[in-house]
C-alpha cells in the first residue's frame, strides 16, 4: 500500500504503465466535475467516480475486500474519508468465494489499521491490501482507478 498526495504522484509513475495514464488524466480533466460512473480510459484502465454519504467502520467492514487481478488508486475529491487495512496474509476467514466477475474477494476479518485520507490524497492499494473504504461522515467523493496487472 501507498499512501501519499496528488502533488507526489510523479514519484510512482514507474511502478506500472498505467499508473502515469491515471495521474494524467487527473490532471487534465476537471476531476470534481466528473459524474458518478465507470469509464474505460485505456486498455487495462478503467475510472469509477463515486459519490455517497460515509458510513461506521463497522458497516464498511463488511465488505471488507480486496482483488486479485487489479490494483485500485483510490483518490478522495470530497473527504475526508477513513480507510481499514489488513495485509492479506494475515487474512485467515474468507466471507465467500472469489468473484472472477467483480475480481473481489471478501473476508470477515477485522483490520490491523484505520487510516484517513483528506481531500487529493490518494492511496495505492495492491491485491495483497485488504481494505474497506467510504468511512466517514457526510458526502464523499472519490476517484477509483482499476490498473490491470
Amino acid at each position: 500500500m501507498i499512501v501519499d498526495s496528488l502533488n507526489s504522484a510523479s514519484k510512482y509513475f514507474g511502478l506500472h504503465p498505467n499508473f502515469k495514464t491515471a495521474f494524467d488524466y487527473v490532471n487534465q480533466n476537471d476531476i470534481n466535475k466528473l459524474e458518478e460512473g465507470v469509464l474505460e480510459i485505456t486498455e487495462g484502465l478503467k475510472l469509477i467516480v463515486i459519490a455517497g454519504e460515509g458510513t461506521t467502520k463497522e458497516q464498511s467492514i463488511k465488505g471488507f475486500e480486496c482483488h486479485d487481478k487489479n490494483i485500485d488508486i483510490q483518490i478522495v475529491l470530497k473527504g475526508p474519508e477513513t480507510y481499514a487495512w489488513k495485509p492479506r496474509e494475515k487474512c485467515v476467514s474468507p466471507n465467500g468465494d472469489y468473484s472472477d466477475e467483480k475480481d473481489v474477494r471478501f473476508f470477515h476479518d477485522q483490520p490491523d489499521m484505520f487510516f484517513e485520507l483528506q481531500e487529493k490524497q490518494f492511496a495505492i492499494l495492491y491485491p495483497e491490501d485488504v481494505h474497506a473504504a467510504m468511512i466517514g461522515e457526510g458526502s464523499l467523493k472519490k476517484l477509483v482507478f482499476k490498473v490491470k496487472i
